[in-house]
């Protein structure tokens, strides 16, 4: 990470830059966090590095940027990063073409670039795909498409998670993330997924290394309300994790998780002032 050393304190630390999870954290199905877009525009004002990090797999990138200046906050769209756009980046490094998209239809823009077939796509593959992507689909999940992915990776395509959540807070509740899902296909596969998104080190490393204005004389941060893929996921790349006590927090989880936060906050809105 090149550029400037640039290091600012937020909440009496020095830090080199501040990675935001989005749902949960920034907002949830209710509306915007109380305070936490006066925060962020503070932050900017003060210099600190920003980037937005998201899990989530039901829309592109394009959508996440129009719900979040919805809200009210200030981001470009280089800002904003999310498992779709990291798996497609996964599958150009390795040369995979043909996929089986397991994964909501609006976020299929940002795979527009691959031959998509079976699983949500329009069209069925010609063969067995390269790889199958799995996503959070939500009540989309059916076990029909369990099977066809299921026979896709029998049959020798790659098994590959966009993320691997265990849940997540919607409207009425918390709900079955992409990961349940993925461990399905795993145990009766008898194989193991590469994980695109959070918590893989790799994903944490292309955000920073998109950052020009930061450099390691403090650390950079990861805020989020999750504390496997968020949390616990950031430190073992090397940054530190804040835990929000918003989104899908829940006491006791954090308990008995045996994950140690190196924060834990009400919520972002106490990083801003």
């Amino acid at each position: 990470m090149g550029g400037r050393a640039i290091s600012r304190e937020v909440l009496g630390e020095a830090v080199s830059a501040l990675l935001f999870d989005l749902d949960g954290t920034l907002y949830t199905e209710a509306g915007v966090i109380p305070g936490a877009v006066e925060a962020i525009a503070d932050l900017r004002r003060r210099g600190v590095p920003l980037r937005f990090v998201t899990n989530t797999t039901r829309k592109p990138r394009r959508h996440l940027v129009e719900r979040l200046r919805g809200y009210g906050y200030e981001v470009e769209d280089h800002e904003v990063f999310g498992a779709v756009l990291a798996t497609a980046a996964h599958l150009e490094q390795q040369g995979i073409r043909s996929v089986a998209p397991f994964v909501s239809k609006p976020a299929l823009e940002d795979l527009a670039g691959f031959e998509l077939g079976g699983g949500l796509a329009d069209t069925q593959p010609a063969r067995t795909p390269d790889a199958v992507l799995v996503g959070d689909l939500g009540d989309e999940w059916t076990p029909a498409l369990l099977n066809e992915a299921f026979r896709y990776v029998m049959d020798g395509a790659r098994l590959i998670a966009l993320q691997k959540g265990r849940y997540w807070l919607a409207a009425g509740g918390i709900e079955l993330d992409a990961g349940p899902w993925v461990a399905a296909l795993e145990y009766a596969t008898d194989s193991e997924a590469v994980v695109c998104g959070k918590p893989n080190a790799a994903f944490f490393h292309g955000v920073l290394s998109s950052l020009e204005d930061a450099d390691s004389s403090a650390p950079s941060v990861m805020v989020g309300d999750d504390l496997w893929n968020d949390v616990e996921g950031a430190q073992r790349a090397g940054l530190a994790g804040w835990l929000v006590r918003t989104g899908k927090f829940r006491e006791e989880a954090l308990e008995s998780s045996g994950i140690k936060p190196d924060r834990v906050i009400g919520s972002v809105a106490e990083l801003g002032g």
